[in-house]
Order: C-alpha cells, then structure tokens, then sequence
C-alpha cells in the first residue's frame, strides 16, 4: 500500500533521530513522522492553491499540537479533550515560525500551514526542538516554495561544559537552556533563558550548537535530493518595477523630508500628508489598484531608512547608532499595589505592578511533563491599542504577548529569591502605556523597579535592550548595527536582538530577523552592543530611582510565616474531610497551605491572626503532656460525671466534675454549659491517648473562713 514509504537514520547529538516519509498524512504537500528516543511527532506542510486576496503580507502559521495521550494522560475539565493551545504550545509554535518565516519568498500570498502533533514524549527527548526539524522537513520535501532547510538544537551548560540536547537530569541542574535555529551557513533564530551566562560564554555556546545544526541540514538536503518535490509556480504579489519607479521618483524627496524629525506622531502626520499627495497624483491613474500606491509608497520609506542608517550613520531621530534614548525610572507610582514601577525609554513607556500572595496561588501547569509543574512567578504582559495610538479594545492576549511576557518571566526568574527564603507566589503584570520599539525589553525594566518596590529580595537587577541591524543584500560581510531600535527601526530593518541580564552576565535572549540568518561576526556585535546598553540602563536610570530592594513589605501585601510539622502530623492538621484546617481558617481569618513534605504556608494580612494560627498548629502537631495550660478551651458536650472541651482544633479532652472547681460539683451544668469557653490543664494523657484536663487547677484556692470564738 505504501510503496513510496522511505525510512532515513542520522546521528543527532550523540543520539539516533529516524525520519518516515510516505506513509502517513499524505494528502498533506509535504509530511514525516519523525522519532528521537520514543519522543514522536507528525509534522504536515500544506499550501493553498491560490493566494489570498486583499493582503500584503506572508499567511504562515504553525501549530504546535500537543496530546495528552503522548504522556498517558486524559485531559482536565468538563470535555475531558485539548482545547485551546497553552502557552508553552503557543510558545513553540512561535519558535518554530520565526526562523522559517524569512525563508519564504517574500512575494508568496498562498496560505501555507504548518502543523507539528506530538504524538508520543520521552522526557530525555524534547518534542519542542524534534518539532522543528521535523517542520523544516515536512515543508523542504514538499512542492511549497522554501528557501531552507533549516534545523534546531537545543544547548545547555551542566558543570561549566555545553551539553546539547540535555536529558531530564541535566536540565534540571543547566545553567541555561537555548533553544537554536539556523541553515548551513547561519544562525536564524535564539530563545534563551539563562542564569546570568556571561556573554562570550553563551557566545562560544552558540557557535557549537551550530556545528550540530550544520550537520542535520545537510541531512535534510539529502532527504530532499532523494524525494523532494518540485516547487510549485505561484502568482507573485510583487509591483511591477516600472510602477514602483514612477512613484520611488515622484515622493523619495518629500519621504526623506518626513521620516527624518524626531517624535513619531510629528512623522506620522508628515507620512499620511507625503501619502495624499501620492495619492492625488496617482489615485486615478491606478484607480483599478489601489493597493499599489501603498505599497510602493512603504518600499520606499523602507529605502529611505535603511540608507539613512547604512550609508550615513544616523537614526531617523538624530542619535548616533551607539546612543540610548532618555532614559527614565520612577517606583511607588501606584498607591495599594504591593510595589510598582515605571520605566520610560523615549516614547517607549511602561507600567509594571507586583502582587504578593500565598503558595496557593501559584499557576499548575498541565503539560506534557512528567507530572503537573507549578509556576511561583508568573509574568503577564498587555498591549493595548492607545499604546499606539489606535482606537481599539482590547480582545485578550495573543501569541505575541503571550511570547513577550514569557520573553520578560525567563529574564526575571533566575534572580527570583527560593521560595525557601521568599515563601511567597508573585505576579507581574506589565502594561504598556506607549509602544515605540522594544516594549519586551522595557516591561523586564520596569518590572525589575516594582519587584524592589515590592521587597522582592531579588539576587541582582535585570535590565533588557535590543540591537538593530541593516546588511547588505548583496554582501553579507557588510553590515550595520545599532542599538535602541525604535518601532521604525523595528519595521524596516533586518534584526531585533533582544538581550536581557545584570551586571554579572545574560538572563534571557530573544532574536528575530528578516534575513536569511545571522553570521558569527554579527552576534558578537550584537552582544557587545547589548551589554554595554543594559549596563547603562541600570547604572544611569534605574538603579539611580531604587538602589536595592524594599526592606519591608507594602502594608497591603500578605504577610507569610511558614513552619514544618511532621509528615505524619500533615492529616491532623487538615481533619476529616478538611474539618480542622478550615475551623483554624474560620477562627482566624488566615490562608493555610500545607506541602506534601510538611511544610506549612500562613498567609494573613494582621499578623496577630497569623500567630495565633501558628500557635493552633504547633498545638496540633506537638504531643499534649502533664503540665499543659490552653487558653478557651470550647465546651462541646456535656455528661454527667464532666465535660468534653476542644482545646485544640480537632483535639478534645475531659474536664471531670471533680476538676471543675474546688469545692464539690453536684450537676456538670451548674459550672458550664455547651459553647463556654474555659481555661484547663492537661492533668494527664492516658495509655490509651485520652486526654484528661482540669480547671480547678487553674483557680484560686478559696481562702478558709476563720471560725474561732474570742473567748
């Protein structure tokens, strides 16, 4: 049946990767099914047949599909089915598509999709990095235009040597774990999060997960000589040159004119006044086009830019190409948030907020690891449209502020304080307030500020910046960079290198390009250049608003005391069905959350509550003894021959009619009733564990009457 199913074997770092073709998903433009240990994926390539109308840009999109069933799961809720992508998928689907994107003619409109199901996951295997070799297989040996292959690694440092492809054990003790894309010749894409590397090591890192990469290109090109398909034709999107010329001619004067002033509302109006005129010159002369006019007005401020920074150096706003924009930190800004900051960077302006809470608090994440992982420190990140200007809601996170605000939480994390020393869940929420080129890097600012504010002990300040960069098309030796790149910069140029890290080395690297990759000449520049922004940064603005963390905590913030009991005290503490802890909770208005190794978690706002909350559970939890005083002990039955007091959530005792006072009890009642509270001593514990208690013992002996007679 399948007569053209091929099997293909390499060697990927140290360990066999198998690739199938032509047996599966083939009604697909291009499929595999691609192994690595017992880690499985299906990758498809598939295209339409025509271009979408109406558009001018590329419709790529990659799906990273997880299963449950690849880690021998059903999935949670109410369907008991995958729903929406989570983030970590969102995530992946992210870094797949950002090194392939370039590779695709520019002038492609067909839709093209790109879907990688995990179908099977051995932990010592990543799915992630098998999925995007498998993607750049699916789309090589498929007819659908593509100038790859391209290939990804995945580099971590265990014990000062670079491990590629980390196993389980190995990731848990690397100090970074990079993710790596590139082509034969270069380097397309780096994801990095990382326990502040200094730079030239995670640099020499770079170059030899490069050598793998090399290695498994050629190992798809070989696929592809042996079973590729032939590229298809497709209706090209791109102006006629002739068109473009006539208004290149007419407006590149005026352009130069109106994208060289500083403030960018001052250069939007002058485009939108360059493009009417454009359009009063053109407008009925391409009436049956109109589409065109846009389009070549775009090329040619593209031209503009790109040469005003290639061939003379300076930035649209006047800086040099070294130069940071001014620079402004504040903290404190919002008053009962438990810290905030904010951080401006030109017209780049961005509002960072902290809440503490409790350990219960924390984010499960539900993946396909081994089991359910819980995230201390969560970073959310939000783009509204008045941040640029436009009049629009907003309609909840997309992909890429799902990426920037992970892009943010893996800058942060490695300086993070243990929950051992900092016992405490923490969000960030970044929100940007005006957006004028590299915003990701501008919320890991201002949250560093809010985290001090908030008296995160934090280990070291993280400051982020991003280079720019404009080649030569014909010669890729000849290039440009520039640092601080502002939203136009961002549009027209051909890099964004976001670098994130202290004084000490680099927490986080997100690159994005436009070329076909990156040369080791120009990482280096662009690492050079970042390290001396980010030192900048924190030296001369935010260290200058915040110098160390709070000391205390805001008054509105939680505060958490944490103890251990014993394991086997962990079920006294919690009481059939939850009875006891939640009496504790009801008694004294706390949060209490109990780890699996004993460690207990008590969160109040009043200190007071937390206390006496402490001081229930080390009653709990510590053996009752001869000797003992608890105070308002709760009547909670009584008998004839006494009464049955709780002294301690979930403990009771008896209080015999005889202990009650000093004088002799006829009727239980006449003393207490059920609901008094009462002062007691533990007198005893017997063999059998019960607990006898006395009030007598803690009342005054009633002085004797004197009865003498004078005489």
């Amino acid at each position: 049946m399948h007569t053209d199913h091929k099997i293909y074997k390499t060697m990927f770092a140290g360990k066999e990767l198998v690739v199938e073709t032509g047996k599966h998903a083939l009604l697909a433009n291009g499929a595999c099914m691609i192994s690595y240990g017992e880690t499985v994926l299906l990758c498809t390539a598939t295209a339409s047949n025509r271009p979408r109308p109406g558009i001018d840009y590329f419709p790529l999109m990659v799906d990273y599909e997880e299963r449950m069933y690849s880690v021998g799961r059903i999935p949670g809720g109410y369907k008991k089915r995958e729903g929406r992508s989570s983030d970590a998928a969102v995530l992946v689907s992210r870094s797949i598509d950002r090194p392939m994107r370039p590779l695709f003619p520019k002038d492609l409109r067909n839709d093209v999709a790109v879907v990688c199901t995990v179908m099977s996951v051995e932990q010592d295997f990543q799915p992630e990095i098998v999925a995007m070799i498998g993607a750049s297989i699916a789309i090589t040996i498929s007819d659908i235009p593509f100038n790859g292959p391209i290939a990804g690694v995945v580099i971590g440092i265990v014990d000062g040597k670079v491990v590629l492809n980390p196993d389980a054990a190995q990731r848990a003790t690397s100090d970074m774990y990079v993710t790596l894309a590139g082509n034969v010749d270069k380097i397309c894409m780096i994801e990095a999060g990382a326990n502040e590397v200094p730079d030239d090591e995670l640099f020499d890192a770079l170059m030899i997960g490069q050598e793998e990469i090399k290695h498994m290109c050629e190992f798809i090109s070989e696929i592809k000589s042996e079973i590729g398909k032939e590229k298809f034709a497709y209706e090209s999107s791109d102006i006629p040159k002739e068109i473009y010329q006539e208004i290149e001619d007419f407006a590149i004067a005026d352009m130069k004119i109106a994208v060289l002033e500083e403030e960018k509302t001052k250069r939007d109006v002058n485009i939108n006044a360059l493009t009417d005129k454009v359009n009063e010159q053109f407008g009925e002369k391409y009436e049956d086009n109109p589409d065109v006019i846009s389009e070549c007005l775009y090329k040619v401020e593209k031209k503009v830019i790109r040469d005003y920074i290639f061939k003379e150096a300076k930035r649209v706003d006047g800086r040099a190409l070294g130069d940071l924009r001014e620079l402004y930190s504040e903290v404190g800004v919002i008053p009962r948030t438990h810290g905030s900051g904010l951080f401006q960077r030109g017209q780049t302006q961005v509002l960072s907020t902290v809440t503490l809470s409790s350990m219960s608090d924390c984010q499960r994440l539900d993946g396909l690891d081994d089991a359910e992982t819980e995230n201390r420190y969560m970073h959310h990140y939000n783009f509204p449209g008045y941040s640029v200007g436009d009049a629009k809601t907003s309609r909840g996170p997309g992909r890429r502020e799902i990426g920037h605000g992970m892009l943010a939480e893996k800058a942060l994390e490695p300086v993070i304080p243990s929950k051992e020393d900092f016992p405490y869940a923490i969000r960030v929420v970044s929100d940007i307030l005006m957006s004028n080129g590299s915003t990701s890097q501008g919320s890991i600012c201002g949250s560093t500020l809010a985290l001090m504010d908030a008296g995160v002990p934090i280990t070291a300040p993280v400051a982020g910046i991003s280079a720019g960069l404009i080649v030569d098309k014909d010669d890729d030796s000849n290039f440009v960079e520039f640092m601080d790149i502002q939203g136009i910069e961002d549009f027209f140029g051909d890099m964004d290198f976001k670098v994130a890290g202290t004084h000490k080395g680099i927490t986080a690297i997100q690159v994005d390009i436009k070329v076909d990759g990156l040369t080791p000449a120009m990482i280096k520049e662009a690492f050079a250049i970042t390290k001396r922004g980010r030192i900048q940064i924190l030296d001369e603005s935010m260290l200058k608003a915040i110098s160390k963390s709070n000391e205390q905590l805001s008054a509105y913030a939680p505060k958490i005391t944490t103890l251990k009991i014993p394991v086997d005290k962990i079920k006294d503490v919690i009481g059939s069905g939850g009875k006891v802890i939640n009496k504790i909770i009801e008694q004294t208005g706390v949060k209490i959350d109990i780890e699996e190794d004993g460690t207990v978690y008590v969160s109040t706002i009043d200190q007071t509550s937390g206390d006496k909350a402490i001081s229930i559970i080390k009653g709990i939890t510590s053996e009752v003894e001869a000797g003992m005083i608890f105070k308002n002990a709760k009547v909670v039955k009584i008998m004839n021959f006494g009464a049955f007091v709780e002294f301690l959530p979930g403990k009771d005792g008896l209080v015999h009619i005889s202990q009650l006072e000093h004088f002799r009890v006829n009727n239980v009642e006449d003393v207490c009733k059920v609901g008094d509270l009462l002062d007691v001593k533990v007198l005893e514990v017997d063999r059998q564990g019960r607990i006898n208690l006395s009030r007598k013992a803690l009342l005054e002996r009633p002085k004797r009457e004197n009865t003498d007679q004078p005489e």
